[in-house]
C-alpha cells in the first residue's frame, strides 16, 4: 500500500510538471495583454515600461523558468489586472466553487443511485422507463438553457428563489460558506441543481446498467435460492458490487464539476473560480489563467488518488493485486 501511494505521488508530480509546461506555453504564447491593460493613448515609453514590469520582455523559456522557481514556493505569479498574487485570487474564490460542486454532486448521488437501482430492478415498468426517459433529457438539454429556464420559472414567474449571487455566508475556520444560512441555501439551490443535472443522468444510467448486469450473476441467484430477503440481496450482493465503477465516475465527475462550472457560475453570477476565469480571459490576465488551470489539474490528481485508495476498501482483490 505504501509503495502504491509513493508511486502515485511520483506520477502526480510528473503530471503537474508536464501540465505546467503545456499550460504556460499555451497561455503565454497567445495574445498580448498589454493591448488590453494599458491606455490606448500611452506612448512607447509607457508601453515599454509596462512590458518590463510584467516581465513580458524576456524570452518565453526564461519566463517559464521564473514561473517554475516561484511555483515551488507557492508563488504562481501576480495578477496583471489586480497586482496581487494570482493564487490569492484563486483561493478567495475557491470556497464558492467547491461548495457549489459538492452540493451538485451530493444531489446527483442522493437521487441518481436510488433512481438507477429502481430503474435496474424494474426495467419494464412505467417507473423504470420514466426514469430512463428523464435521464435522456438530462443528457440532451444544454446547461446554459436549463439555467435560464430555472431562473425564469422559479425566480421570475414564481418568485420562490433568488436569481443570482451567493447569498449570506458564515465563516467556518476562516472559510466563508453559504449552506449554513437560509439565505445561502436559497441562493445555492438553483445553480447546484443546474450543475447536477448532467451528473444525475450519468449516475442513473451507470447504476441501472450495473444493476441489470449484477442481477444476472450466479451469486445473486444463489442468494435468492437460499431465501435471502430481497432487500439484503440488493444491498449486499448488488449495490456493493456496482460501487467500484460508481466511485470511479463520481471521483472523475467531481473534478469535472469543479473545473467546468464556468457556465453555471456565469449564468447565475456565482462568485467562484469559473467566473474569475472568464473575467481573466477577457483581460488576458495570464498568471490567473495559468494558476487556475494548475489548481484544477492538482484537484483532479488529488481526487483520483483518493479514488484509487478507496478501491482498497471496496474490493479486497485490489489489495491482493497490489501486494503481488
Amino acid at each position: 500500500m505504501l509503495n502504491f501511494t509513493l508511486r502515485r505521488l511520483a506520477q502526480s508530480v510528473a503530471t503537474l510538471f508536464v501540465m505546467s509546461l503545456l499550460v504556460f506555453t499555451g497561455v503565454y504564447a497567445i495574445g498580448n495583454p498589454v493591448d488590453i491593460l494599458i491606455n490606448p493613448q500611452a506612448d512607447q515609453a509607457e508601453i515599454a515600461q509596462t512590458i518590463a514590469r510584467l516581465g513580458l520582455d524576456r524570452p518565453l523559456w526564461e519566463q517559464y523558468w521564473i514561473f517554475l522557481k516561484g511555483a515551488f514556493s507557492g508563488d504562481l505569479g501576480k495578477s496583471f489586472a489586480a497586482s496581487i498574487p494570482a493564487i490569492e485570487l484563486i483561493f478567495e474564490r475557491m470556497p464558492a466553487t467547491l461548495e457549489l460542486a459538492f452540493m451538485a454532486m451530493l444531489i446527483a448521488i442522493v437521487l441518481g443511485i436510488p433512481l438507477g437501482l429502481l430503474a435496474g430492478l424494474k426495467p419494464d415498468s412505467w417507473i423504470g422507463r420514466g426514469i430512463m426517459a428523464g435521464s435522456i433529457l438530462g443528457f440532451s438539454l444544454p446547461t446554459f438553457w436549463v439555467g435560464l429556464m430555472l431562473i425564469m420559472v422559479f425566480s421570475v414567474q414564481l418568485g420562490w428563489l433568488p436569481t443570482t449571487g451567493r447569498g449570506a455566508t458564515v465563516d467556518v475556520f476562516g472559510i466563508p460558506v453559504s449552506f449554513l444560512t437560509w439565505d445561502g441555501i436559497r441562493h445555492l439551490i438553483l445553480p447546484a441543481t443546474n450543475l447536477a443535472l448532467f451528473k444525475l443522468s450519468l449516475l442513473i444510467r451507470l447504476t441501472r446498467a450495473g444493476t441489470r448486469e449484477a442481477m444476472l450473476q450466479d451469486y445473486v441467484r444463489y442468494a435468492r435460492a437460499k431465501g435471502v430477503p430481497e432487500s439484503n440481496v440488493v444491498r449486499v450482493h448488488v449495490l456493493r458490487n456496482i460501487l467500484i465503477p460508481i466511485v470511479t465516475v463520481v471521483g472523475l465527475e467531481l473534478g469535472s464539476l469543479i473545473a467546468f462550472a464556468v457556465v453555471t457560475e456565469t449564468v447565475f453570477a456565482w462568485p467562484g473560480m469559473g467566473k474569475l476565469l472568464i473575467d481573466s480571459i477577457n483581460v488576458l490576465d495570464r498568471p490567473v489563467i495559468v494558476a487556475y488551470l494548475l489548481v484544477i489539474v492538482f484537484l483532479f490528481i488529488f481526487i483520483n488518488l483518493l479514488v484509487d485508495l478507496l478501491y482498497t476498501a471496496l474490493d479486497p482483490r485490489v489489495r491482493l493485486k497490489g501486494a503481488r
